[in-house]
């Protein structure tokens, strides 16, 4: 798992053109697909629902647990939003139903001098976003993927939805939320990509932007 940012760097293929017929929605050098693919490292997590829970730590007034049945238990919101993968595929209006993460955060008690989050989730990973990004409205903690629950490869029991950034920020299998006043790299970010991951600017690393083969990603299984 840790040479895979290396591996994808060292690729020469070159990038795949834009697709112009869809105006401002496809980032630069991203392949529109109606697939879903599922790309992850590891082996898929399996859990006991009656011990699962999210923490929420660091900068907060007080740590707080939550148990899988109190999260479902929140008010949900349906969001139809665009995801880019750093693989180069862009999936367009993909529906999630999940918790508003900017309601969530009122629930919290984060401190004001929280400016960045740790999403921690199984197995061991861990991946940095500014806290600024995940209040639009978009952003979701999200159970269900098309109007039914997530499938263990997509994250279940809970994932996080950050569609503005590419989709490694969107941690599946999301158990802990640490909110800091610095910001640190998260695993992909400490193995050369982008610690922002903004993909209207192609932010995939932190050093040379070499191109990504354009069927990297049909290699994976996708549903």
């Amino acid at each position: 798992m840790h040479n895979k940012a290396e591996r994808l760097k060292k690729t020469k293929t070159p990038p795949p053109k834009a697709g112009a017929d869809y105006g401002d929605r496809l980032p630069p050098g991203q392949v529109l697909t109606e697939k879903f693919p599922i790309l992850h490292e590891g082996e898929v997590p399996e859990y006991d629902l009656s011990t699962w829970d999210l923490k929420v730590f660091g900068e907060v007034e007080e740590e707080k647990v939550f148990s899988l049945a109190e999260l479902q238990a929140m008010p949900q919101v349906n969001m139809v939003s665009d995801i880019h993968c750093v693989t180069r595929w862009s999936k367009f209006d993909t529906p999630w139903e999940g918790i508003r993460f900017s309601e969530f955060m009122k629930l919290l008690g984060v401190k004001p001098e929280a400016k960045y989050v740790m999403i921690h989730a199984d197995h061991d990973y861990e991946t940095n976003v500014p806290l600024e990004e995940l209040m639009h409205d978009d952003v979701l903690l999200a159970f269900k993927y098309n109007g039914e629950p997530l499938t263990p490869k997509h994250g279940f029991p809970l994932r996080l939805v950050v569609p503005q950034l590419y989709f490694w920020k969107s941690a599946k299998w999301v158990r802990g939320l640490e909110f800091m006043t610095e910001d640190r790299n998260g695993f992909w970010e400490s193995n050369g990509f982008h610690h922002f991951a903004d993909p209207f600017k192609e932010q995939r690393f932190s050093g040379e932007d070499l191109p990504i083969p354009e069927d990297e990603w049909t290699k994976k299984e996708f549903d």
